[in-house]
């Protein structure tokens, strides 16, 4: 029996998206290339989609890894780090 080391990951169910109540990211200025959208109301996780493409499959990401690239986000917006330089 082979067991893999240091690649534990906690399988969680991926929430039911289908009744979702999805919102525009606060950071997403509603061009054509940056259209961000973020479920809220889920317990422990964030799902975020692509508004272009509603239908494809969402990112489901941890409350804090969320949180932490929210900050960076801001921290990088304060600092007037330009996005895709």
């Amino acid at each position: 029996m082979h067991v893999r080391r240091g690649c534990h990951r906690s399988h969680r169910a991926t929430p039911d998206l289908s009744t979702a109540a999805w919102r525009k990211s606060s950071y997403s200025d509603g061009g054509d290339n940056n259209c961000v959208e973020v479920g809220d109301g889920y317990t422990g996780v964030v799902p975020v989609r692509d508004s272009k493409t509603p239908a494809a499959r969402s990112l489901i990401f941890g409350w804090s890894p969320w949180g932490s690239f929210v900050e960076a986000v801001k921290s990088s917006s304060a600092r007037g780090v330009r996005q895709g330089a």
